[in-house]
């Protein structure tokens, strides 16, 4: 078993964060191969932090419903209840990136402002 979510998950964090390590992206799509549909592809192949967000909660969802379907005494039950968890956490991990994304890009905005009133520029 794999923990498909979180491999996809790398798989667009290196996209966004522009991460050229080839050994770590041949390792996840290894891990990937034959699960490359759904929210899963689209996770591997984000862009955006916002796209990984909406993707990675379309498999959480995907995700839950297989735990629901699946019997409480069959043997991968606490494995993807495991997963689950994982997955959460990395959806928590991925809104603080995103939220300090957030904060810079407006600190910036009032460094930039400050610098103005500083130092007016003539137009």
């Amino acid at each position: 078993m794999s923990c498909y979510e979180i491999e996809a998950l790398r798989l667009g964090l290196m996209n966004v964060l522009g991460t050229e390590d080839d050994h770590a992206r041949q390792h996840a799509e290894k891990e990937l191969e034959g699960h490359m549909t759904g929210p899963i592809e689209a996770l591997a192949s984000a862009e955006t932090l916002a796209a990984i967000e909406r993707h990675l909660d379309a498999a959480l969802v995907d995700l839950e419903a297989d735990i629901a379907q699946t019997d409480e005494d069959a043997p991968e039950y606490d494995y993807m209840r495991g997963r689950l968890v994982a997955v959460r956490d990395a959806e928590r991990a991925v809104g603080r990136i995103t939220t300090q994304g957030e904060d810079v890009l407006s600190g910036l905005g009032e460094a930039h402002d400050v610098l103005h009133e500083a130092f007016p520029v003539d137009e």
